[in-house]
């Protein structure tokens, strides 16, 4: 089987070329760096994501705080992971870097807080 992919991990975009059979990958064509062929090495054997998103803040000047996931998890899992961030309400303030979830759904990925909001005046 052949199929084509437009390289995400760099700037270049190559257009990369694979022939492969189930989770076997024969060659891979059209990699300008070995990150390319990696990356369409894994996205035909074990697809990964990360998820950037928000939760709810409670008793904060803002009413929502971004997060993302400490490291890719398996594409699959996505809407699990995302059920239970949905989940999620903080009390403000929260911090850069502060884990939201730790290890959600087992996956071994944490949620962290990518902004920080402060403690409405009241």
């Amino acid at each position: 089987m052949t199929r084509s992919f437009t390289c995400i991990i760099c700037p270049n975009g190559c257009e990369i070329t694979a022939e492969y059979e189930g989770d076997t990958v024969y060659a891979v064509q059209g990699a300008a760096c070995p990150k390319g062929d990696a990356y369409v090495r894994q996205e035909l054997t074990d697809p990964q994501r990360n998820i950037a998103t928000s939760v709810l803040v409670e008793g904060g000047e803002l009413p929502l705080a971004s997060v993302r996931l400490s490291h890719p998890i398996p594409k699959k899992e996505i809407f699990r992971v995302m059920e239970v961030i949905n989940t999620v309400r903080l009390q403000a303030p929260t911090a850069v870097g502060q884990v939201a979830l730790a290890d959600v759904c087992g996956l071994g990925a944490d949620v962290i807080v990518t902004k920080n909001v402060a403690r409405a005046n009241a």
